[in-house]
């Protein structure tokens, strides 16, 4: 696609963009950014990605110009023009240009994450308008680049509650495990929200997508299961059974009662691992998703058996290298367990054991000769 065609492409979705925004309409033109996007790749050389935040918007768009072969054709020409158009005075062809950054990031990872993130920041920090701040939020959980998070920390404050809804859907997204406190500590404002949608993401995000604990994210949850609003409720609930809260159980007990039952809740459930919900556990399909893992996990018979498999790989494989460091551990908010294995030349391999032990007909002593036959390739690979 020519240049010519992008910038084409690109016109009618801002106007679409601005029928959404000045008369209401529903249509907003994001089926023509995403078709830019997917149809007509976006490449981006490891010499502009990695490049640190820049102070203008000029200085990108020349060096996407001297960048090489990767911005060639029209993904150069796209690129060119999301980041050029970002200075434009009309407050909807910014919009549009940060959705198209956004879009484009969801679409080719980390070909282009970098360097929408840094023009992302870039337009934030003097950037005014609310519908731009709103792009400018969904875009950069998009990009999952941990950078981001102070700009979503200050879009926070916005008066906008489409803005602040934004934020609380993109903050988990650029979080580090564990993440870092202000990203836990803007989750647990925004739980506290007026408006119920941004209460429910900002819940959803801290409770569900977040490893984040303590007394303060516990005390965000535990409020948020008094909420008005259902929805939240009910995220406050599995946030906290996530964390293995006893004081979640009667709350999934009472969401696992219900006609329609999420499948988040499900796993809730496993999370708690309490016997007392093996009764309505067993009216759901074994084979729906997340419903034989809370069997396992709220049966102490079937959790044993897992956890005695488990123990008899570990020392399986200890038994057979008695010179590598073999360790099965498991972390608060995952129910999976894992096998780690180091052999001693900074080396080392990790499975979940679950699958591992899948591989291996649920036999520990096969399941070790498969993890240590994984892990012998790579290190004479590494030794060559």
């Amino acid at each position: 696609m020519e240049a010519r065609e992008v910038a084409d492409l690109f016109d009618q979705a801002v106007q679409r963009l601005r029928r959404t925004v000045e008369d209401g309409e529903s249509d907003d033109g994001s089926d023509l950014l995403r078709q830019l996007v997917v149809d007509h790749g976006l490449v981006v050389p490891d010499s502009v990605t990695n490049r640190r935040l820049v102070p203008h918007h000029n200085s990108m768009i020349d060096d996407a110009g001297r960048a090489g072969p990767g911005w060639s054709g029209s993904g150069g020409a796209a690129v060119r023009l999301a980041v050029g158009r970002l200075a434009d005075p009309d407050r909807v062809v910014r919009a549009a240009a940060c959705d198209l950054l956004g879009f484009a990031s969801a679409v080719h990872g980390d070909d282009l994450r970098a360097v929408a993130a840094t023009a992302l920041i870039t337009l934030a920090a003097t950037e005014a308008d609310p519908e731009v701040h709103w792009s400018i939020a969904r875009a950069l959980g998009a990009t999952c680049d941990p950078r981001a998070l102070p700009t979503l920390v200050s879009l926070a404050h916005s008066p906008d509650s489409d803005v602040r809804f934004q934020v609380a859907a993109a903050v988990p997204m650029v979080l580090d495990d564990p993440p870092a406190e202000a990203g836990e500590a803007v989750l647990i404002d925004l739980c506290a929200d007026p408006d119920a949608r941004v209460r429910e993401w900002a819940t959803f995000g801290l409770g569900w997508l977040s490893t984040a604990d303590g007394n303060a994210v516990r005390r965000a949850l535990w409020d948020r299961t008094r909420d008005v609003d259902p929805e939240v409720r009910a995220e406050g609930a599995r946030g906290l059974a996530r964390r293995r809260d006893a004081r979640a159980l009667p709350l999934v007990r009472e969401l696992l009662a219900q006609d329609e039952v999420h499948n988040f809740t499900i796993k809730a459930a496993a999370y708690l691992g309490d016997p007392s919900l093996l009764p309505l556990l067993a009216g759901f399909d074994p084979d729906a998703d997340h419903v034989a893992e809370a069997l396992r996990e709220c049966d102490p018979q079937r959790r044993d058996r897992r956890n005695d498999l488990a123990w008899r790989l570990l020392l399986a494989v200890h038994s057979r290298r008695p010179d590598w460091a073999v360790t099965v551990a498991g972390e608060r908010c995952d129910l999976d367990l894992q096998l780690d294995i180091a052999d001693g030349a900074d080396r080392s391999a990790y499975w979940c054991v679950d699958g591992l032990l899948r591989r291996a007909g649920d036999d520990p002593e096969r399941a070790a000769e498969l993890a240590i036959a994984d892990l012998t390739p790579a290190r004479a690979a590494a030794e060559r």
